[in-house]
């Protein structure tokens, strides 16, 4: 993938912020487990943030490719503060292709700005794969819904200002059908929210939202009512493709270090570079790495295009946090004692890409999306015997 003048420019920036200001202090951050709020607006002021949201709310109008480029440098200086960049393009592109216009105006110009941080609650205790059966209750009175339930494994959930919340305003029977959006700012009365004690990604600030009679305008609806649902589902081809790259960029960085590793470690009068037991396995996590990143950045020029790009997006959504796991775990190997530490990056690394084996679409899921594609409808009909 041939990059322009702009893009080169943005990348450039991004790589200078990620390896002078971010990887010194990545760890630093994440015992600390807190989301660094003056970071995120630094990311804003140097425009970072959603590059690829329209010009009148500070964006750049810049094609998705620009912000996979950022993506995926800014996770090889911190993982972590890379899904700020994510969740920025995502939600913000539901936010200005479904909000009204004084609700877009008062979030998206500060989400970009690195001021506010919105959070999506999609997923629920009994369903999270099965978003379309959601339970949250929406009830209208006047010109307010009022909202009782809980989401959950949200991320940002304990610092997000906000959170796009999709809830059922249909019958149970109606599925997917009777979805509806709305951002909830969250100060609302009635809405509490915890944290949990995660394994990786610990600055994200995962854990479940809780709505006790919580109070939202009519005037801060996503959309039509009942079709909130088609509005996070469309978004998700293009975050899953921003995912895969955080990853590969994430990796990437263990991949660099264990390289110039093998040129400083000697083993039996010299360096391990000269073992093909040590470069060969480097070797193989290279390419796959960069054949992941091809097909991410190839959904996301599909998906700039206009033209189809869900099979694209669900292969790389399975196959980017898995193949960076594995090429991270390699790297901490390749280290030998030092990397088995927790002094080493690596292990931090290989933790906090495999929160996203999970989040945002199993890989189960993902390749029934691709099987669905490819073979049609059938496909699901056979999942659900």
């Amino acid at each position: 993938m041939l990059l322009n003048e702009d893009q080169l420019a943005i990348r450039d920036l991004a790589r200078r912020f990620a390896r002078q200001r971010l990887a010194p202090s990545y760890q630093e951050r994440e015992k600390a487990a807190v989301m660094d709020r003056d970071l995120v607006r630094e990311l804003g002021d140097l425009g970072l943030l959603g590059v690829d949201l329209p010009e009148e709310y500070g964006g750049l109008a810049a094609p998705g490719v620009t912000a996979g480029v950022i993506a995926e440098e800014l996770a090889y200086g911190d993982f972590n503060i890379s899904t700020v960049q994510v969740n920025v393009s995502l939600l913000g592109a539901i936010l200005a292709n479904s909000g009204s216009p004084d609700l877009v105006q008062e979030w998206l110009p500060r989400m970009i700005s690195g001021e506010k941080l919105l959070g999506i609650c999609v997923t629920e205790p009994g369903g999270g794969s099965d978003a379309g059966n959601m339970k949250l209750r929406c009830r209208r009175e006047g010109d307010h819904y009022v909202l009782n339930g809980e989401k959950t494994s949200i991320t940002f959930a304990d610092c997000a200002d906000a959170f796009i919340v999709f809830a059922r305003t249909g019958t149970p029977e109606s599925g997917a059908g009777g979805i509806t959006a709305m951002v909830v700012s969250a100060d609302s009365p009635g809405l509490s929210r915890t944290r949990f004690n995660d394994v990786g990604s610990r600055i994200i600030g995962r854990g479940s939202v809780f709505f006790d009679n919580v109070r939202v305008p009519v005037a801060n609806r996503l959309g039509a009512e009942n079709q909130g649902f088609t509005h996070v589902m469309r978004g998700f081809d293009y975050s899953r493709a921003l995912i895969a790259l955080e990853c590969i960029g994430c990796a990437q960085a263990s991949l660099d270090e264990a390289f110039e590793y093998t040129k400083t470690r000697n083993a039996f009068n010299a360096p391990i570079a000269q073992y093909q037991g040590v470069t060969f396995p480097l070797v193989e996590y290279e390419s796959q790495l960069a054949a992941v990143r091809q097909l991410s950045y190839h959904a996301i020029e599909l998906r700039d295009a206009g033209q189809p790009h869900t099979a694209e997006a669900a292969m790389v959504k399975w196959m980017g946090p898995k193949t960076a796991f594995d090429a991270i775990h390699q790297c901490l190997l390749t280290f030998g004692h030092y990397g088995w530490t927790l002094e080493s990056p690596h292990q931090q690394r290989m933790r906090d890409v495999m929160g996203l084996e999970i989040g945002d679409g199993t890989a189960g899921i993902m390749k029934l999306i691709v099987a669905r594609e490819r073979i049609g409808r059938a496909a699901v009909q056979y999942a659900k015997r």
